[in-house]
């Protein structure tokens, strides 16, 4: 028996580290990583890349002395090497992979996206009751009442602890039937008792926050491209 490892007092062999990986439900990281690995083996980096990777990583995680660094390196069993080679210098490759990859993809993936990264703020009230629904949105209409104060009284969800007002929130994440009434309604527009589920729903839209393609956006659109190339290539194991 080859001893590969030692964690301890226990001795792991060879042929006992694919086992253990697949029982502890690691295999699939592994994969991910070597794939990973393999894509951006051809990637360089300069020497004032990696400089500023390094100065972006402390103030990151807040590492700013020497001290509080060599802490940060005992306490995750790491020494200064491991720590350029293995996490800096990989992060900085997969970084510039996206980049090569699809930052020329992005205005066009944005614009295809951006109905559903669109933000709204809207009114709701949810009710099983058909009359009632009918009588709230009346009530809203002739303004006898507040949106808030009839949410807060009648409305069935928890939106009725904010007076019926939710978001902002982005499109993508709202039920597919109201954001398609959203995405057609204008600030302030009040549309009569609508069903969605067992509940009857009335909705008012009360701000739209167009998507903008910022560079945060960009990062997290390149996040989006690079994990769904990467389940792509993971599919096929």
């Amino acid at each position: 028996m080859t001893t590969v490892l030692q964690l301890g007092n226990r001795t792991i062999a060879a042929e006992q580290v694919m086992p253990l990986l697949s029982s502890y439900q690691m295999l699939p990281q592994l994969l991910r990583e070597s794939i990973i690995d393999q894509a951006i083996a051809p990637i360089e980096c300069t020497p004032e890349e990696i400089a500023f990777a390094y100065e972006k990583f402390y103030q990151q995680n807040q590492l700013i002395s020497e001290t509080q660094r060599q802490t940060w390196l005992e306490r995750y069993c790491m020494n200064q090497p491991y720590l350029e080679e293995l996490l800096i210098v990989r992060l900085l490759k997969i970084e510039k992979f996206k980049l090569a990859t699809w930052g020329h993809k992005l205005e066009s993936y944005f614009l295809k996206r951006k109905g559903a990264l669109d933000q709204v703020v809207y009114s709701l009230i949810l009710t099983k009751d058909k009359e009632m629904a009918q009588e709230l949105y009346f009530r809203i209409q002739e303004r006898e009442q507040t949106f808030a104060e009839l949410a807060y009284e009648y409305s069935q969800g928890p939106e009725a602890e904010s007076g019926g007002i939710i978001g902002p929130i982005e499109l993508g994440n709202i039920h597919p039937n109201l954001a398609q009434l959203l995405s057609v309604s204008q600030p302030g527009q009040l549309w009569p008792p609508r069903p969605l589920g067992e509940c009857l729903l009335i909705v008012r839209l009360e701000k739209l926050i167009p998507a903008q393609l910022n560079e945060s956006m960009r990062q997290r659109l390149l996040r989006e491209l690079f994990e769904a190339w990467l389940q792509e290539h993971l599919s096929h194991f």
